[in-house]
């Protein structure tokens, strides 16, 4: 397989604005992780484990989805930078079992965006890295399917065999904005992947309170009952595209494969 090429070499106005109002991005490519995050007054208070992750480094975007540089998962997740334009890629897997059920997590207490929210079954990001990065749209591709397989496992401890970068199958990516808090949120072009699988789990207590499996009823049934909270891009993709994707599991599912185009949503709520 050919290097991916991580920065686009002709640079749209968007990411010329990007970088003048960001210049903790780095534009070359891809960047060492920054420890500086374990002494950061923004994280003071929260859990150690999740401050380590937010030293990770994400792909830093102009509006078409074009990496522009890197920077840290706390820059690129803080609303003053969110608001500012700092947008960065991401992606979300929808993992259904041999009986069509989909695989849903709740968000550990200890994370520190959107914690103990329920959400389709693992959502994250690539890392400035040349394995996860990609400026074509097929490497890019190929990119976030390898960042499924790492956070796959580490989340949920499936191994990476239970889930082959063949069998994940890429269906569109959603442009979104939601706040978390006053403080934390997501900016994100979001790769949306479907796999089909039986998979054993053993659950990182750190990242996932609790799994559960679901039908297409069961989940409805969910989404109505005010005592359960769910992640702002799951509830975007369940009203807009998931129920008709779930119908055509399967050879149905080809006609909503590879879409080229950016679904812009709507700004989600806090």
């Amino acid at each position: 397989m050919p290097a991916t090429t991580a920065v686009a070499e002709t640079k749209t106005e968007s990411a010329k604005t990007i970088l003048r109002l960001f210049p903790q991005i780095n534009a070359d490519a891809t960047q060492r992780q920054d420890e500086s995050g374990t002494q950061d007054t923004d994280l003071t208070g929260y859990d150690q484990e999740q401050i380590q992750l937010m030293n990770e480094v994400c792909i830093v975007l102009d509006e078409d989805d074009n990496p522009i540089g890197t920077a840290s998962k706390k820059d690129c997740h803080l609303m003053t930078n969110i608001n500012r334009g700092l947008l960065h890629r991401a992606f979300s897997v929808f993992l259904f079992d041999s009986q069509d059920r989909l695989l849903l997590q709740q968000r550990a207490s200890e994370k520190i965006t959107f914690p103990d929210m329920w959400t389709n079954t693992c959502c994250s990001h690539p890392l400035g890295v040349l394995a996860e990065t990609g400026a074509t749209l097929d490497a890019a591709i190929m990119g976030v399917k390898r960042a499924a397989q790492r956070k796959l496992l580490q989340e949920l401890g499936i191994p990476v065999h239970q889930v082959p970068l063949d069998r994940f199958e890429f269906l569109t990516r959603i442009h979104y904005k939601a706040p978390s808090d006053d403080k934390w949120g997501e900016h994100e072009i979001d790769y949306i992947l479907i796999i089909r699988a039986n998979v054993d789990l053993e659950i990182n207590p750190n990242e996932v309170e609790a799994t559960r499996y679901v039908s297409e009823e069961e989940l409805r049934a969910m989404s109505g009952d005010e005592k359960l909270k769910f992640t702002p891009w799951f509830g975007l993709i369940c009203k807009s595209m998931l129920f008709d994707w779930w119908d055509h599991l399967g050879e149905g599912l080809g006609k909503y494969k590879g879409e080229t185009a950016i679904r812009r949503m709507p700004l989600a709520p806090s």
